[in-house]
């Protein structure tokens, strides 16, 4: 038999060991079994139950999309993207880092509007003092509040405009799926923004360093190599961290 056949056939065979092992513990520890079945609905309350839980199973893949469109956490992953790449360093901080302190920046951000959902809706739910549908539109208001707290109202009259809607008389009548597109394109309006001026400084090391090599006839000496530990030396003297984070969060103020 061959090595690779070998390796092969030992695997399957620790394998069928582990799972007949695995069987026998489980029967003798009496582990219950859990199964999933389809059935025919007898009564209206299983069909209600089913919906319900489809329903959470939708909500629950769509959590990632609702947290990047209905939060600041568009805003925040943007400016620091543009951060790392105004210095240069492709990798350093790395996409886990950047995207970790961004959730964290969105759960402080947002933490008011979400300790209102919690006492004014989750909790009453709980207790059962209102419905699922009065407990959803109580969730709804406060992300509602904070969207429109930072939309600009050029960004919603152009999908007002789009949706052919008439005029809406307060805050109240304009609908969700109007607030939340116009409220991405102007986090994305403030986010670049907010970037140009973070590569403002960076782009004059950079000028300087071009210009000093090309003085000095080093023209074929790459300006980035020289130019980027001059740019992390510049950003750890001004606690750049403290002031870009600063600014992030002032701007949602």
């Amino acid at each position: 038999m061959k090595p690779g056949k070998a390796t092969v056939f030992i695997s399957i065979t620790l394998l069928v060991i582990l799972a007949a092992a695995a069987s026998a513990c489980a029967e003798s520890a009496g582990i219950p079994a859990v199964s999933v079945g389809v059935g025919k609905a007898t009564k209206p309350g299983d069909l209600s139950t089913t919906l319900q839980i489809f329903f959470l199973i939708t909500v629950l893949s769509l959590a990632p999309s609702l947290l990047i469109m209905t939060t600041s956490f568009t805003r925040v992953v943007v400016v620091l993207s543009f951060l790392r790449g105004a210095i240069g360093t492709q990798q350093a901080p790395s996409n886990q880092i950047v995207i970790g302190l961004a959730l964290f920046l969105t759960f402080f951000i947002m933490s008011p509007a979400w300790q209102q959902i919690n006492s004014q809706a989750l909790q009453p739910y709980k207790a059962q003092q209102i419905t699922q549908e009065q407990a959803i539109d109580r969730a709804v208001k406060p992300i509602r509040r904070f969207m429109l707290s930072q939309v600009r109202e050029k960004d919603l009259a152009l999908f007002l405009s789009l949706s052919k809607m008439p005029r809406p008389r307060n805050a109240d009548e304009i609908p969700t799926l109007t607030i939340i597109p116009a409220f991405m394109i102007s986090e994305l309006q403030t986010a670049f923004q907010i970037g140009f001026l973070i590569y403002i400084p960076f782009l004059v090391v950079d000028m300087v360093v071009a210009s000093v090599l090309m003085s000095m006839g080093m023209m074929m000496l790459p300006p980035v190599m020289i130019s980027l530990p001059f740019k992390i030396l510049l950003f750890i003297l001004v606690d750049g961290w403290s002031l870009v984070i600063g600014s992030i969060v002032k701007s949602f103020g």
